[in-house]
Formats: C-alpha cells, structure tokens, sequence
C-alpha cells in the first residue's frame, strides 16, 4: 500500500494543529515521527488512520484520496499509548482475534511466535486485568501485528516499557517490519529510539513538518536549528558565534578553522553534539575552559555538564567517571565535528559523515 499526503493541514478552532504538509512513507519501510510532545504526531497519525478529518489538503492510499472514508472501512492497525484489550478474552485470544477473523490456518502456532517475540508467552491463559500496565501494552502490540494491516500506526508504543526492555523489543520489532510488507508509521520523542529503528524520519515541531528523509541523513545533516534541537538526545550543544577570516570564533570563546561559504552571515551558532566533545586533547582541538556543574552517569557513559564563558556545555564521555561540583576542566572538540548555523537557523556546513569524504 502507498500512501501519501499532500499539502494536508488541520485547524480545531482558531488553533492550527497540523500546519500545511505533504509526506509520502515509504511502503515497506518504517518511517518515525519524531517529535517533542504536542509536536503533531498523534494529530497526524489520526488523519492518516481516518479518525480525523484534515481541514486540508489529500489523503491518498494507492493513488485514491480516502479522505472522509471512515475508519471501519479502511485496513489499519494502530496502537497508542494507552493500551486497548479485550478484557473478557484471554491473552491468546486478543491476539489471535485478527487471525480468526480473516480465518487464517495456524493460529496457535503464529500467536505463540507473537508472543514469544514480544515476551508474553507466559501470560497466554491470562486475562489482561492480571497484567502489568506493560504487559499489557505489548499484548495491544502483538495483536496490531497479528492483524497485518498494509497501514500499521503504532503511537509511541513502548513508552510503558522499563528500559531495559524497550531495548530488546525495538531490536524485536525492527526485525518484524523488515519480515513484513506494511506501511509503519511510528511516533516517538526519542531521538535514540528513531536511530535504532532506523528506516525514514520525519521530524516534527509545533505541528510543523521540518525535514523528511533517511534517518541517518537527517541526524547527519539536519537542515535547520530546530531539527538539530528535536534530534539530538542530550541536546546539541549551541554557540553564539562571529564569521572571522579564518572561519568562526565563539563568542568569549576560541577561534575554529572552518571553511565557510562566501556568502556567509557574519552571525553564526555553532554547534556540536556531546558525543564530540572530550575532556583529554586530541590533535586540532580547540580548548574551552570551565567548571563542572553536574557529572551524570548513565549506564557506561558520564555526561558531565560544564559551565563555561561560551554557555553551559555538556559532553558525553566514555565510562563510569566523577567530579566534584566546582572543579575546574577544560572541554576540547574539533572543529570537523562543528556544525555552523546561518543568522536564520538554517544549515551552513556540517561534519563530514564517518566513511565519507
């Protein structure tokens, strides 16, 4: 199934939800929407189930706009945040209730695959008032996918999730839509979750639709200020800066040596995500001195936030490490790590690509 948006907008009062966007997902693939909250995923989401009616704009599945055709007459699987079972049926029969309404052969066989992907094959004879708030989530989960819909909508489904397994059931579900032939569309705020899934990502802010395209390409080259703010977890690190003859100099801060182009703005923001900035020099470096306000370690990684004369900084670094407030350190990034933002937010340069030249 193909489906596209074109020029779709919708406004609920004097209140524009979804600003005027066009997207076509690629079928077959997973595309993200990724966005903070009241971003417009969800709003979005409903108008390409058809729970919504845009105030704008086409709806096209296979060239055919179904906009106004209501959702009991379309082939769509969707699972929101909030769980939705059958209370009255067991486990096994929420999700084997698809399959037995199309009358497919081997239901009990393809239901325990489910849910032994989504681990919950212990739960099968329980009803989901005896489930965790979780388990119930990811029975909502195997039943959407038991249905195997061409449109698969799925709203930041593992958000009631412990963390350690949303890790193992995004690896699980990347390996299920890849098997499948589906359209997915998944919401999520997390920049990590949209990299681990891979496939397209379309970001989203305010209700507007900032850039679509490869999820590598858009983390790699985000085209603007506010796609590098929505995709970057912990967010990029931004510096005020001056256009100089050598490149750009931060303000209160170093000099970096970077290749502009002519026509550049004389005001710029650099900036540089956690991941490169290191507390030992490497060659090329420039260095920007200050003292540590936080050191927060998560998993096998420290972030430590440092203030610093260019704004507060943070920079994630490898392993278990502590510091006292107050201690002094010096912050070092290379300049072929820095983006450079124009006076407008758009994209000047970018870091060369790991494997590219």
């Amino acid at each position: 199934m193909q489906l596209a948006l074109e020029r779709i907008h919708k406004k609920v009062g004097a209140q524009t939800w979804l600003h005027d966007m066009s997207l076509s997902p690629r079928s077959g693939a997973v595309t993200v929407l990724l966005g903070a909250t009241q971003a417009g995923k969800t709003s979005l989401m409903r108008v390409m189930a058809g729970l919504d009616v845009p105030s704008g704009g086409r709806v096209l599945v296979d060239g055919q706009d179904v906009v106004g055709v209501p959702v009991r007459e379309r082939n769509v699987a969707m699972v929101y945040q909030q769980f939705i079972n059958y209370p009255s049926m067991r486990v096994r029969d929420n999700i084997a209730s698809p399959m037995k309404l199309r009358g497919d052969s081997d239901i009990a066989q393809r239901t325990r695959a489910l849910a032994e992907k989504l681990h919950i094959d212990m739960f099968l004879d329980r009803y989901p008032s005896e489930l965790s708030g979780g388990q119930q989530q990811r029975v909502a989960l195997a039943r959407a996918l038991a249905k195997g819909a061409p449109l698969m909508l799925l709203d930041e489904p593992l958000v009631n999730l412990d963390y350690k397994l949303r890790e193992e059931l995004r690896d699980e579900l990347g390996s299920l839509f890849a098997a499948g032939d589906s359209t997915v569309i998944y919401a999520t705020t997390e920049p990590g979750e949209a990299l681990l899934l891979g496939g397209y990502t379309a970001v989203l802010d305010a209700g507007e639709l900032l850039q679509y395209g490869p999820t590598a390409d858009v983390f790699h080259t985000p085209r603007s200020l506010r796609v590098a703010r929505a995709f970057s977890d912990p967010p990029m690190n931004l510096v005020g800066a001056t256009a100089v003859p050598e490149g750009a100099r931060m303000n209160a801060g170093p000099a970096l040596n970077l290749r502009l182009p002519a026509d550049a703005s004389a005001k710029l923001t650099l900036g540089f995500r956690a991941g490169a900035v290191h507390a030992t020099p490497r060659d090329g470096d420039v260095a920007i001195a200050g003292e540590v306000e936080l050191a927060e370690i998560s998993g096998s990684d420290t972030f430590l936030h440092v203030s610093t004369a260019v704004g507060e900084l943070v920079a994630q670094l490898t392993g278990v490490r502590f510091y006292d407030i107050g201690t002094a350190v010096t912050l070092h990034v290379h300049p072929s790590q820095v983006y450079v933002f124009d006076a407008a937010g758009d994209l000047l340069l970018a870091p060369v690509r790991p494997g590219r030249r």
